[in-house]
């Protein structure tokens, strides 16, 4: 079998925008490396149309900061909402809030 070059799934890394003003405190414990967290568009938000939340089982925890949303936005208008993953790269409690929590964006695999 020929091994060919694997182009990297990994898009983007930040941390969670606005993490010390949403929920994350209440389930930070629960927060493991690698874990999967939902992506939820939201067009209606009245300062940024662009604007994707990031939540665990439900629990708002921030969102994707401004400066990188617009690809993601435009691809979920799209309908495309599900070419991205968001995932746990980092938690460390005792950082300042908006630092607690570092996260990856990924291209899904849909071959």
């Amino acid at each position: 079998a020929m091994g060919g070059y694997e182009p990297s799934k990994h898009l983007d890394t930040f941390n969670i925008a606005g993490f010390q003003h949403w929920d994350g405190a209440t389930v930070i414990s629960e927060l493991k490396v690698g874990q999967k967290l939902e992506l939820e568009p939201q067009r209606d938000n009245p300062h940024d149309a662009n604007a994707i939340a990031i939540r665990f089982n439900g629990t708002m925890l921030g969102y994707v900061p401004h400066a990188k949303n617009e690809l993601m936005a435009t691809m979920a208008f799209f309908g495309h909402a599900d070419v991205f993953e968001c995932r746990v790269l980092k938690v460390d409690p005792e950082a300042d809030p908006w630092e607690q929590v570092l996260v990856g964006i990924y291209i899904t695999d849909a071959r």
